[in-house]
């Protein structure tokens, strides 16, 4: 709105400028000293426009304030929290996602032999229910184990939990593991299983991403691995908000 008063100042010291202009052959001591007011008139405007137009166009790079760190996939079509329902939990029960209604969840598929994004990915988890204080209560990470095959109940439950203890370890068998990553569209597969592979037998490639739900259980952020805790923290009190 100010940069359109300028304008139309400008136009109005244009006009009176060719008025004077036309009429300066009469009056001309009074035109000579009216033309520089005018040319500095236009400058200053000029000048003012000029940085109205700069913050406008900083402001409009700035962040939203209701923006998230995290990729917004609202309206996805996958990944939705009922596939998980009849996993087994670290405690040996089968999983009623019902159960988290009312809740934000966030789902991260990995293994617990995983020496880099898995320990990672769950500290900056653990930090961001921190940073969230008493609304933490109100979130529920999920570890969805994509290497069944080692990771027992048994070994969920001493994993899990040791980060913090309202974190749900899950497990299934190899299929259903598969058919449930895959309507996450999450990738895994085994790798260095040749030569012995590494020291735990093999590694296994995974996607990193991690999966947040709203309270009324929408898909809404995928969290790239690397994250800080305080963007997580963020991400999740604007879900909790109703954001």
């Amino acid at each position: 709105m100010f940069v359109k008063i300028v304008i139309v100042l400008l136009l109005l010291i244009v006009a009176a400028s060719l008025l004077v202009q036309r009429t300066g052959q009469a009056r001309q001591p009074a035109a000579a000293r009216l033309r520089p007011l005018m040319l500095r008139m236009a400058f200053v405007l000029l000048a003012l426009a000029a940085g109205a137009a700069l913050v406008h166009f900083l402001s409009g790079c700035a962040r939203p304030v209701d923006s998230f760190h995290a990729q917004d996939i609202t309206g996805a079509d996958y990944a939705q929290l009922d596939r998980l329902d009849g996993l087994t939990d670290h405690r040996g029960s089968r999983l009623a996602s019902a159960d988290f209604r009312g809740k934000a969840v966030v789902v991260f598929f990995g293994y617990t032999q995983c020496p880099d994004i898995c320990p990672t990915t769950l500290t900056a988890m653990k930090e961001a229910m921190r940073l969230l204080g008493p609304e933490s209560d109100r979130v529920q990470v999920v570890f969805v184990t994509v290497d069944p095959e080692r990771d027992t109940q048994e070994v969920l439950a001493n994993y899990v939990p040791w980060f913090d203890a309202r974190f749900v370890g899950l497990r299934a068998d190899p299929d259903t593991t598969r058919a449930v990553a895959q309507s996450f569209k999450v990738f895994y597969a085994k790798a260095n299983v040749s030569a012995g592979g590494t020291a735990f037998g093999y590694s296994i490639d995974h996607t990193a991403e991690s999966f947040a739900f709203d309270p009324q259980r929408r898909l809404r952020l995928k969290i790239a691995h690397g994250a800080t805790a305080q963007q997580i923290a963020e991400d999740l009190s604007k879900l909790l908000a109703g954001k």
